[in-house]
């Protein structure tokens, strides 16, 4: 099977496709990182639903989506975005972790993995 990949870099990629199967890098607020975790989580899934169509597939067909937050007391509010852009009856596997991210204006990071 052949590896596509999106957005190489030197040190990874953003989209890696393998067979009929998608995986996302995390993926962190563009143009709100600094912002309400609202604004971040709305700008992370907006970047999400791109890096998906490059791929040719769409959220409707997510596997597994993993969730870094800076502050567990900030999970209703990432949830009520996340409820309102998910595919209904299409909901992934999903684990939510409170951790550290990579620098202090980053508060939610989501990684994901879909079908073709």
């Amino acid at each position: 099977m052949t590896i596509q990949r999106f957005e190489t870099g030197p040190r990874m990629s953003q989209v890696v496709v393998h067979g009929n199967t998608v995986y996302l890098a995390g993926v962190v607020a563009g143009k709100a990182a600094g912002k309400s975790v609202t604004e971040q989580t709305q700008d992370i899934l907006s970047i999400i639903d791109g890096h998906l169509a490059k791929a040719g597939t769409d959220k409707s067909k997510l596997l597994s989506a993993t969730i870094y937050i800076t502050d567990m007391k900030t999970f209703p509010e990432m949830n009520a975005v996340w409820d309102g852009w998910v595919s209904a009856g299409n909901t992934p596997a999903r684990a939510t972790v409170e951790a550290k991210l990579a620098a202090p204006q980053y508060n939610v990071e989501i990684m994901v993995v879909a079908a073709k």
